[in-house]
């Protein structure tokens, strides 16, 4: 486990604990690895689960399916990031998303069951753990809250704007990169590739946008630039 430690070191989940505490915590959650391929499922929906995952290395998509195969992406996680804690929380609770490799990746899981009790040592970077347990879940609702907010648009342009504005301010630039390829985009936001490619190709002769793959940049007035700025 030590040579996860650097990824570990920037994980919110770990934020605040030392080398030895984290190696403490991973022996006590019972800690596993395990390498996954591009495409295959690390969860499924409909079953449950006990550990939560971290990504150590590559990256995963969080998503839904229907039995005709449509996809809803949730999230995409890369290194430090979690998934799986609320179901991995609450016993018995049957996932209703998957867990898909979006490349060849390395995984962590942890058993959530071993700290949510009452350390027998009364540790105190137990306790510290708890408390990222606790942020890391909200911003979890805080990234589902913006994904309800985008799709709760009624237009096709309308979500795509709404989620690069959102991109843009949380990169604190008007030039940013997404994490999501074209399809992967429309899957998030739940619209059809083919309308949206249109979309993007009508905002870009209006001058809306400038992009290239997964890169964006927005095109404002001089107004509304210097008051982003501020």
């Amino acid at each position: 486990m030590k040579k996860f430690l650097p990824i570990l070191r920037n994980s919110p989940f770990f934020k605040g604990l030392t080398d030895d505490e984290m190696l403490s915590i991973l022996h006590c959650v019972e800690a596993t690895t395990v390498s996954k391929e591009r495409d295959s499922y690390i969860f499924r929906a409909a079953d449950s689960t006990e550990v939560m995952g971290l990504v150590v290395s590559g990256c995963v998509l969080v998503i839904q399916e229907d039995l005709w195969g449509h996809r809803n992406i949730l999230s995409k996680c890369h290194a430090g990031d979690f998934f799986g804690e609320p179901y991995a929380a609450s016993p018995g609770a049957v996932l209703n998303i998957s867990v898909v490799a979006d490349e060849d990746c390395e995984i962590i899981f942890l058993n959530v069951q071993k700290f949510l009790v009452t350390c027998p040592t009364a540790c105190e970077h137990h306790q510290k753990l708890i408390r990222n347990l606790v942020s890391v879940l909200a911003n979890k609702i805080l990234i589902l809250n913006d994904k309800i907010t985008h799709v709760g648009k009624r237009t096709t342009r309308d979500k795509l704007l709404s989620y690069l504005s959102a991109e843009s301010i949380r990169h604190s630039s008007l030039s940013f990169d997404i994490p999501f390829d074209r399809q992967q985009l429309a899957d998030y936001l739940c619209i059809d590739r083919a309308a949206m490619s249109m979309e993007i190709s009508k905002l870009q002769k209006e001058g809306f946008i400038k992009t290239n793959r997964k890169h964006f940049e927005l095109m404002v007035s001089n107004d509304v630039d210097s008051t982003r700025k501020m």
